[in-house]
């Protein structure tokens, strides 16, 4: 009997947070409407500091000035602020040879590598917005927005923007289109999260917009600094919501190994945040979001281990049960298959999702295990571009 009660409060878990609760919100946000108290074009629209902290960026530096200064947003009202994390490459000699064509461009070279946060902490104490775009060097804007963006903010109940990620970049060889399905619904589900209840769980980290006056220093050991950001919002008692108007553009990770680095390392960072703002999980419709959208998933490769020994045990006595048992391991087994495909050329998308599913579980735990011992610093090495 507890062998039961383990095994299907697992597996209601695990679905909770994959299915059931992307159903629920979309059902209950079927009829809510965007935040409609926003600034119009024609309004006297607040001054914006784009914040970049940029790391060997000379591959997209150029494009991604280039981006924001096509903005329709009007030229007097934003200024751009880079800080160069110690780049080893000719990011600074690039951004150098635009200051002079923008005035509003101003370049910070730091010596020493600490890492995006503590350069995003140091560039916010240096601008002049009462709105802050925190945004990465590989993520494009559209010309529209910036606007979208900041229109929002004329809601003072409103302390977070995020925007909606475009992928390019598509190669049925790795896992773009894996990684592009996972990333646009995860948009949908912030947006939803957002016109539901203000409550979306963490931004989109290479570009959203913030209040100057809620941000909040990351400490600098922190590896993922805008959940860390999103949440303070929270506990400041206004929303934060995602704009699919708000468009940016990014080339979509395609390498498993790389991206399985990085989901690594984010899983780490998530635990440092669910330990921060655990007291979060008792705030009625943003404590729900929390445990439904991050924690459950955060903590799934346990109740997929949990399932899965569980089931064995199950298996020894009932038919049912060993074929459920079956279905488990033939699932895991997925990769290995994959992997054999891939080797003579073959590539089926399903097949490969299940396979994505199980490497960023897998991420999922090893960051669980990383986090038990003290993250020393905030540096980290950046996801390679045009893969």
């Amino acid at each position: 009997m507890a062998f039961e009660i383990i095994f299907w409060i697992s597996v209601i878990l695990i679905f909770h947070t994959y299915l059931f609760y992307p159903l629920l919100l979309k059902a209950l946000s079927y009829s809510r409407k965007d935040n409609t108290h926003v600034y119009g074009m024609k309004d006297n629209l607040p001054f914006v500091s784009v914040v970049i902290s940029a790391f060997n960026e000379d591959e997209v530096i150029a494009e991604k000035i280039e981006s924001i200064y096509k903005s329709n947003y009007p030229a007097d009202k934003y200024e751009v602020l880079i800080g160069s994390d110690a780049s080893t490459d000719s990011t600074n000699e690039i951004v150098s040879s635009f200051v002079a064509r923008y005035p509003s461009l101003h370049f910070y070279s730091f010596e020493d590598r600490r890492g995006k946060g503590n350069v995003v902490n140091d560039l916010v104490n240096k601008a002049r917005g009462t709105i802050l775009v925190l945004t990465d060097a590989n993520v494009f804007f559209d010309r529209n927005t910036l606007f979208n963006l900041v229109r929002h903010f004329k809601n003072e109940d409103i302390g977070l923007v995020d925007t909606n990620m475009v992928n390019r970049g598509m190669k049925k060889e790795g896992i773009s289109f894996q990684e592009k399905a996972y990333i646009s619904r995860e948009v949908r589900i912030k947006n939803m999260e957002g016109r539901l209840w203000g409550a979306m769980m963490g931004p989109f980290g290479g570009c959203y917009a913030i209040r100057k006056e809620d941000y909040t220093q990351v400490p600098s050991n922190y590896l993922v600094d805008d959940f860390y950001i999103n949440m303070r919002i929270f506990e400041r008692g206004k929303k934060a919501i995602n704009d699919l108007n708000a468009r940016v553009y990014e080339d979509v990770s395609n390498n498993l190994a790389d991206e399985f680095g990085r989901k690594v390392r984010i899983a780490t960072g998530n635990m440092q945040n669910l330990r921060t703002f655990s007291h979060l999980l008792l705030v009625k419709k943003v404590g729900f979001c929390f445990l439904s959208h991050k924690v459950l998933r955060w903590l799934g490769p346990f109740f997929i281990i949990l399932a899965f020994v569980s089931n064995l045990y199950l298996a020894m006595f009932s038919n049912i049960y060993l074929v459920l048992f079956i279905i488990q391991l033939l699932l895991l087994l997925t990769p290995l298959f994959d992997r054999l495909l891939q080797q003579a050329g073959i590539h089926i998308k399903a097949i490969r999702l299940i396979t994505h599913f199980y490497a960023m579980n897998l991420a999922l735990l090893i960051g669980f295990c990383r986090s038990l011992k003290p993250v020393r610093s905030g540096t980290w090495e950046r996801t390679r571009r045009n893969q």
